[in-house]
């Protein structure tokens, strides 16, 4: 059987149990090599202002090792945050046919990647888009360093079209790369909870006929919830409802515009076992990006498991392969408060729209799935070796 080393950072809720199924699937071996360190299950998140423990298990039903971290800050939001003097003795005490890692931007993930390309395979994983690309001098030399950094990749697995189209650009061939699909876990999802959605709703004060917007994820600059509050505040849907659920850095002033607005709601983050009766309480899921950074958007995979209609900007990195317009719901301009406010007034208009949208949403999201981001790596490393 075929050897992989994978290399991530940390335990991370859309990762391990694809190295879960791996493991059960008995197709190639694995071990998982967890580079920030085994403080880095348990941390303070930036992002959502609190720390975070999460309720589901992200480090059971599969082998893995905790990498030695000897960075002076240690975490996985700067380049300097993990450094692994003893990663590459671990890999090759393993002795892989094969690595598989999952970004670069770390001291010790691009160190790994030099010094096994040309012995074995690297395998790479990320969901950069081209997105947020600019033009100039530092362009250039972004684009000159990303070409040198992608050089060291033997193959990628991209998520979706815009993250093809980034390998694309920085080098990588055709037949360097696979498609395996970013995706959560559809099945837990779409377990529904009828007492737990009654409940969440009731809790607000929403009816049963009104149409409750969700938004669900950190609080900060990159999603743009004010966009979508100042839309409900602009204009006085009737009937409508929106709930932000989360923590993060633009709370306060969300909370300071909400301000004696019936209709704008507000639950503090919730984990994941709570998240799929948060997503089936709403009718109509929003992520209002402007970016730069929001390079695929998970949230809408949730949405989407939960029998969710979806409106997403065109900077949400996912929009271009999950959002059908008039199919499971429609893309806005990011950032233009006409045009949401166009598309919010047009999908709001019909509940039972909603719901046939939420229906779709469901079948598009059935081929986004773990077990094909699993079939993908197996493939790929029992043709390469």
């Amino acid at each position: 059987m075929k050897k992989l080393a994978i290399i991530v950072t940390h335990p991370i809720q859309y990762y391990a149990p694809v190295f879960k199924l791996l493991h059960q699937r008995k197709k190639v071996q694995v071990e998982v090599f967890y580079t920030w360190g085994e403080q880095s299950a348990d941390k303070f998140d930036p992002g959502f202002g609190r720390k975070v423990e999460w309720d589901i298990p992200l480090t059971e039903g599969y082998p893995h090792q905790w990498v030695g971290n000897t960075a002076i800050a240690p975490g996985s939001h700067h380049f300097r945050g993990v450094i692994n003097p003893g990663l590459i003795g671990s890999v090759e005490s393993y002795a892989p046919d094969a690595v598989l890692v999952f970004g670069w931007a770390y001291q010790s993930h691009l160190k790994l990647m030099r010094y096994f390309k040309g012995k074995i395979p690297v395998f790479f994983r990320g969901d950069s888009t081209l997105m947020d690309e600019t033009t100039g001098i530092k362009s250039l030399i972004k684009y000159l360093f990303l070409k040198w950094v992608y050089s060291h990749v033997d193959h990628a697995f991209y998520v979706g079209k815009n993250n093809k189209a980034y390998f694309r650009k920085y080098g990588l061939p055709e037949s360097a790369l696979t498609f395996a699909p970013h995706a959560v876990d559809n099945e837990r999802f779409a377990i529904e909870n009828h007492q737990a959605v009654s409940t969440l709703r009731n809790q607000i004060g929403v009816g049963d006929n009104d149409i409750l917007v969700l938004f669900a994820g950190k609080l900060e600059e990159k999603k743009h919830p004010i966009l979508l509050a100042q839309a409900f505040i602009d204009v006085n849907f009737l009937a409508a409802h929106l709930l932000f659920v989360g923590n993060g850095e633009l709370e306060n002033q969300l909370k300071t515009m909400a301000r004696g607005r019936s209709n704008i709601h507000f639950l503090d983050f919730k984990n994941q076992q709570a998240m799929p009766s948060v997503y089936q309480a709403c009718d109509l899921f929003c992520l209002p990006s402007k970016g730069p950074g929001e390079t695929w958007g998970l949230s809408v995979n949730e949405a989407m498991a939960c029998s969710k209609a979806i409106l997403a900007s065109d900077k949400v990195g996912c929009a271009a392969d999950l959002v059908q317009s008039d199919v499971n719901g429609a893309v806005f301009k990011s950032n233009e408060i006409k045009s949401l406010i166009a598309e919010l007034t047009r999908l709001i208009r019909s509940k039972s729209t909603l719901l046939t949208f939420g229906k779709n949403s469901h079948k598009i999201i059935q081929q986004w799935n773990f077990t094909e981001i699993a079939k993908a790596i197996e493939n790929k490393l029992n043709e390469t070796i």
